[in-house]
């Protein structure tokens, strides 16, 4: 600084003025590193005034730089040799209590020999630059960008930076880390000719053109399969887009992509499944229609074709409601919003006929099944059209032959009930000339004839000739009985009691009504003698197995020791053990305080139910 070398401290003015025409900091320190001379920018730097400078070391003013700047100072002394552009900082600058430190400051410093006009060092002449604030723009720039970094490191897509050549100049980690190599394999490199991409002459071709067109402000994407780790191939999703300042030139391009393997693969399942899912509709022997919430049609199937007579492109986009007769069309969009409202697969007809019209304008009976089919953007439901047109024809013909069979069952029943009839009056005059034994004879067979012929006359009554509700039978058995053996009698009684209903086939109901009037008119006949009153009862009812159960039972004199049944020279007594046998039943008699006959009712043997319990 030979401008100054002639300046001395003992010329404050002089030197003052000198200090503060320079447009840097500058002062003038003595060689135990005291201020002799600054000038007001560097003061204001420092955060002090001139004259708190003045006489004071670098220590007292800047104790936190101090150590770096006697070094810097003593250097200097020490070889008389300058110290050019060195950076100093001062960690915080101390301030009121309860305030936060003001952040560091940053001078870049120039250190040089002053000395007198005879050539001696008289202390040091600082030039001082304060770049506080471009060091801190530095270090948030620094700091924004690591941060940066790191955040597309974290990204597990692709990201990177070119220049609008196609040179790649940043890249993330995901990438390096996907095809198993470091970032010097790639950076400087065009991006075309990267290792993702280099499998393949026709793709980087490709990346080769979309970049000209990027670098030429256009946004390109394209799906690209990049080399992944051990030549592995992975799909990804690529977009190029151009980076502008702020004039509008484009200064980079953008890279980015992301990994749409899975996805990919999902779709070709999707579609997959689509696939199979229209080619079940399309086998389909029913016509079946995809409908949305307006009604409108979105898929047939070719039974749909052929059952109403439209193209398929006539369908798409039709109403559901034009495939109805006109009477049913004003009132079912309200029925679909209510369905669409709680949907759930269930049938539409609801036992209702429903009917379908054809594009001529005939309609024809159909069933409809409903499926609803929530995807995530609409509600739609599935239907199923089935013509039941031969299906009616059929039923209608079984129904027919149905009639025509039990209208032929009830004649039958009725014919053989009148003929049983016949016979029981050809008995009834038969006994009125015979003999007093012959007579009681014949009015046994009337009785049995009877119990046949009001079986008959249940089965026509009620149309129903597979079974005899034997508790309806068993009354209407003991009203015959009352009539034809009670009369004069008062002082016995006949009752029936049933609780549960027991029913029997016609081949089992003969013998079991000829059994239990066996055994009523052996009750009637022989237990009260010597106008004794007394009391049969007829009960229906089950065992604790389930079986149905006949009680017959009186409070007369009881059985007489003799023969066993079967053994005994009357015709009843004969006939019951073959009647129980005929019942597929098993007896079983007590005399005690009376005579009581228990016959339990086996279930058949046979598939069909021949006996039941109706609860």
């Amino acid at each position: 600084m030979p401008g100054l070398a002639g300046l001395s401290p003992s010329c404050p003015h002089l030197l003052n003025a000198t200090l503060n025409v320079v447009p840097h900091g500058m002062a003038i320190l003595d060689s135990d590193f005291r201020y002799l001379a600054i000038n007001t920018c560097l003061a204001q730097s420092n955060g002090l005034s001139v004259s708190a400078h003045l006489g004071r070391t670098v220590r007292e003013v800047l104790p936190g730089a101090a150590d770096r700047i006697e070094e810097l100072l003593q250097h200097v002394l020490s070889t008389g040799l300058p110290v050019i552009d060195e950076v100093v900082m001062d960690p915080a600058i101390d301030t009121a209590p309860g305030t936060p430190p003001e952040p560091a400051r940053c001078w870049r410093a120039s250190y040089h020999p002053y000395r007198d006009e005879a050539g001696r060092l008289r202390g040091i002449l600082a030039l001082v630059q304060d770049v506080t604030l471009q060091r801190q723009t530095e270090l948030q720039s620094e700091t924004h960008e690591r941060r940066l970094q790191r955040l597309l490191n974290t990204l597990f897509a692709f990201v990177g930076v070119l220049l609008p050549d196609g040179t790649l100049i940043e890249t993330n980690q995901a990438p390096l880390d996907a095809a198993g190599i470091g970032m010097d394999a790639v950076l400087g490199r065009k991006f075309w000719d990267c290792h993702w991409w280099s499998y393949d002459p026709s793709v980087q071709q490709q990346l080769r053109e979309s970049v000209g067109l990027a670098a030429k402000g256009e946004v390109v994407r394209f799906d690209v399969v990049m080399r992944s780790r051990e030549d592995g191939r992975i799909t990804t999703d690529l977009m190029l887009a151009p980076l502008r300042d702020s004039a509008g030139l484009i200064t980079h391009l953008i890279a980015s992509s992301i990994d749409i393997s899975s996805r990919q693969q999902s779709e070709q399942e999707l579609r997959q499944s689509e696939e199979r899912f229209r080619q079940a509709v399309e086998s389909s022997p029913d016509g079946m229609a995809m409908v949305d919430v307006h009604g409108r049609l979105q898929m047939v199937n070719g039974k749909m074709v052929a059952l109403f007579g439209y193209s398929r492109e006539e369908f798409l986009g039709m109403t559901i409601e034009m495939l109805m007769p006109e009477r049913y069309r004003e009132r079912h969009p309200n029925l679909r919003q209510t369905f669409f409202a709680q949907p759930s697969a269930r049938e539409m007809a609801q036992r209702r006929e429903l009917y379908a019209r054809r594009r001529d304008g005939s309609e024809f009976p159909v069933e409809i099944g409903l499926n609803p089919i929530t995807t995530s953007h609409s509600q739609r439901v599935l239907a199923t059209i089935v013509d039941v047109t031969a299906r009616k024809a059929a039923q209608l013909q079984i129904e027919r032959a149905l009639g025509e069979k039990t209208a032929l069952l009830g004649e039958v029943h009725h014919r053989v009930k009148n003929n049983l009839q016949v016979v029981s009056s050809l008995l009834s005059l038969q006994a009125r000339h015979a003999p007093p034994q012959a007579q009681a004879l014949l009015e046994e067979s009337q009785r049995r004839v009877k119990a046949m012929a009001l079986i008959h006359q249940l089965l026509y009554e009620r149309h129903d000739f597979n079974e005899i509700d034997l508790g309806t039978y068993l009354e209407r058995l003991a009203s015959l009985l009352r009539e034809s053996m009670l009369r004069g009698r008062p002082h016995v009684q006949l009752q029936v009691h049933h609780q549960h209903k027991v029913a029997l086939d016609l081949q089992r109901a003969v013998p079991c009504g000829l059994l239990v009037t066996e055994l009523v008119t052996n009750a009637l006949k022989h237990a009260f003698p010597d106008q004794r009153s007394g009391e049969v009862q007829i009960i229906l009812d089950r065992d604790a197995q389930g079986r149905g159960r006949i009680v017959v039972s009186d409070n007369g004199v009881g059985m007489p020791a003799g023969p066993a049944l079967g053994q005994a020279r009357s015709l009843g007594f004969q006939l019951i053990p073959l009647l129980v046998d005929q019942l597929q039943g098993q007896l079983q008699m007590s005399s005690q305080q009376g005579t009581r006959f228990d016959v339990v009712l086996h279930p058949s043997d046979e598939s069909t139910q021949e006996y039941r319990d109706m609860p």
